[in-house]
């Protein structure tokens, strides 16, 4: 059995690379990205899943809704595959967060978040695995920073550390995985997780004393000499 992976399609934040991760901020898929749901369906590359499942955000049920077609489908929501909670850098620029995470670390919590980068993977990939009691095959339709952190982990060999920085991972590009693999890759990421973060808790993070607009002034973060996919929005 296999269960395909699908980042959400386009949205007005993603094309302006600003980030969302409250599920209350209604944000609704572009034309452009109802467009290529249509084209996507039209190719046959998501065949006829038996089990949709979607986060708690308008835009991946949006998604779900536009790929299954006129057979529509009960969709299971899980909140456990949101996209990641930004904070105060919510619907700010990507390159801001990238900028605080670059010095602050994954075991932090930007100021006014729930949770670090880490503990986000692990609400996600819990969400994941939950996914697979459902029956299959099965679609889920989730984020970008999920679906970046499969992509890597599907790429890379066991044991190579986590980054922090990931490629970014394109919209409505489906990542089909063996239930098994997929398994494995979950508990293997989660269990690689808890044990980096035994010496390194979660903490909250104020904003500097430093301040410009109310937001940290980061001046040691320069954009142009940052890779290229250390500047993808994950709304």
């Amino acid at each position: 059995m296999t269960t395909i992976l699908i980042r959400h399609a386009s949205t007005s934040y993603s094309a302006r690379y600003l980030v969302n991760g409250d599920p209350s901020v209604r944000l609704p898929i572009s034309a452009e990205g109802v467009a290529a749901c249509h084209r996507l369906r039209d190719s046959g590359a998501v065949r006829h899943p038996r089990t949709w499942i979607t986060s708690a955000f308008a835009r991946t049920q949006q998604t779900a809704v536009l790929l299954a077609g006129p057979m529509q489908p009960e969709l299971h929501v899980d909140a456990r595959l949101n996209e990641i909670d930004y904070g105060a850098f919510e619907g700010g620029p990507f390159l801001d967060y990238a900028a605080w995470l670059g010095l602050h670390g994954p075991f932090t919590r930007p100021p006014g978040a729930a949770e670090s980068q880490r503990e986000a993977f692990v609400r996600m990939l819990t969400g994941v695995r939950n996914a697979l009691r459902l029956p299959g095959p099965r679609a889920v339709v989730a984020h970008g920073l999920l679906l970046s952190l499969v992509d890597w982990a599907l790429s890379e060999p066991p044991g190579e550390p986590l980054p922090l920085f990931f490629p970014e991972a394109p919209c409505l590009e489906p990542v089909v995985v063996a239930d098994t693999r997929l398994q494995a890759l979950t508990s293997r990421l989660i269990d690689s997780i808890d044990t980096s973060g035994s010496h390194a808790q979660p903490t909250e993070c104020d904003w500097p004393e430093s301040r410009q607009g109310g937001m940290p002034v980061l001046a040691t973060f320069d954009p142009l000499r940052t890779p290229p996919e250390e500047r993808s929005p994950h709304a």
